[in-house]
């Protein structure tokens, strides 16, 4: 696995090694050993999977302490475009946000930290997505920020696709007046 930073602190864009043949390919989605031996602290204790349509972006999505939540994203289907919000107030990049396309052919993966809020949306017909949490999720300590907010100009790369929101992340609040803990 090679490890790349992306200029936000703990925020890594992870490159699995791939091996293929005639009977199709082989790679390891995750090795905690492979993660602790690059200095990596990455413990899933939950593994998510969504299915969503040309179109769709969910997020901006985070917990709040002491539920917050390191993800591990990788595509199975299709191809989207992922985006980290920081959220640590102590952070150089606080308010910064990386964005990268991951999809099923490439099997690059995004490892988001807790302090982050994550979004994505979807440049294919249809994408699955896997994300493994080192924490479970809480619905009382769930929040969002809007995924529109013009301070955060977000591209979401939906280009002519008319965007599908759902009504609940259309209701959440803007990054400055957004509850965070981090």
């Amino acid at each position: 696995m090679n490890f790349k930073e992306t200029g936000l602190q703990g925020l890594l864009i992870i490159q699995p090694d791939i091996f293929t043949d005639s009977r199709g390919y082989f790679f390891e989605s995750f090795n905690q050993n492979s993660f602790q031996k690059s200095g990596i602290t990455f413990i899933p204790v939950q593994d998510n999977e969504s299915r969503s349509s040309r179109g769709v972006i969910r997020g901006l999505h985070y917990q709040l302490n002491p539920h917050a939540q390191a993800k591990l994203i990788r595509v199975v289907e299709g191809k989207i475009f992922d985006v980290a919000l920081d959220l640590r107030r102590e952070s150089p990049t606080f308010g910064k946000w990386f964005g990268v396309e991951l999809d099923s052919e490439k099997k690059k993966q995004l490892l988001i930290p807790g302090g982050f809020a994550h979004g994505f949306s979807v440049l294919s017909d249809i994408a699955v997505i896997q994300y493994k949490c080192d924490n479970v999720y809480n619905p009382a300590f769930e929040r969002g920020i809007n995924l529109n907010d013009p301070v955060l100009n977000i591209d979401w790369k939906t280009g002519d696709s008319e965007p599908i929101i759902s009504a609940k992340d259309l209701k959440n609040p803007n990054f400055r007046e957004a509850e965070k803990n981090f």
